[in-house]
């Protein structure tokens, strides 16, 4: 069995390029494309993508890409970055999940600043890069249910943030593709950004090779949609 490639850097650069397109992101575009092409986990098709998305970053309008960033991810459920509004929604299993999370990431040694929620994507991949490389595709392993439905809805919006998700799909092992998309109500209100990580380390980890597992479930609608998606009526 050959050996799994470690994608912590490539991880770090696709939680960057999910977050809001200010001037610091566009700052450092030149030297997370390097990164991403001196890492070389994503595969060269999607690192094409994954290119275009940051030349359009690097050389497109700031101000149209700002607003497009938030009428993608801020203001419409089938996008969210928020994971667990895809698995719980508004429902009370919300709440008792994020501490969970939240816990998750303390026994690894990584503590969140105030007003960061733990279930925002970019903070998730943080934790992920920071796990040995089996670990690390066991983790997004359980969340590419998620991302597949949030590949399909960028899909649909013809948006090039879609190339992450088909990275994170690749980097979990799985196959991006393209699954139905049901229409929602959009949120009432935005999120504000999360930061990043308040301090980074691997102190807290049980041991090496051990990891903290994070639980996504699937909630019986979710379960629904992808039966009815799926082309042998069958959910993974």
């Amino acid at each position: 069995m050959s050996q799994l490639p470690n994608a912590s850097t490539s991880l770090r650069v696709l939680a960057r390029l999910l977050s809001y397109p200010d001037a610091a992101l566009r700052e450092h575009l030149p030297e997370m494309r390097q990164a991403l092409q001196t890492d070389n986990a994503v595969p060269a098709a999607r690192l094409a993508e994954l290119d275009a998305l940051m030349a359009n970053l690097e050389r497109g309008d700031a101000l149209e890409n700002e607003a497009e960033y938030v009428q993608i991810f801020d203001r419409g459920r089938a996008t969210s970055l928020h994971l667990f509004e895809h698995v719980h929604g508004d429902s009370r299993d919300r709440g008792p999940a994020m501490i969970d999370l939240a816990q998750t990431y303390e026994k690894a040694g990584l503590f969140l600043a105030a007003g960061e929620m733990p279930d925002y994507l970019p903070v998730v991949l943080e934790f992920v890069s920071t796990q040995p490389p089996k670990e690390a595709r066991s983790f997004l392993g359980e969340m590419t249910h998620i991302f597949n439905a949030i590949f399909s809805a960028l899909q649909q919006r013809q948006s090039t943030y879609a190339s992450v998700l088909g990275a994170l799909l690749e980097l979990s092992g799985e196959t991006a593709q393209a699954v139905k998309v049901v229409a929602e109500e959009p949120l009432d209100a935005t999120w504000e950004e999360p930061v990043v990580f308040d301090g980074c380390s691997s102190k807290g980890q049980s041991k090496p090779g051990q990891s903290q597992p994070i639980h996504f479930v699937k909630n019986e609608a979710a379960r629904a949609n992808a039966k009815a998606a799926s082309p042998t009526g069958v959910s993974q």
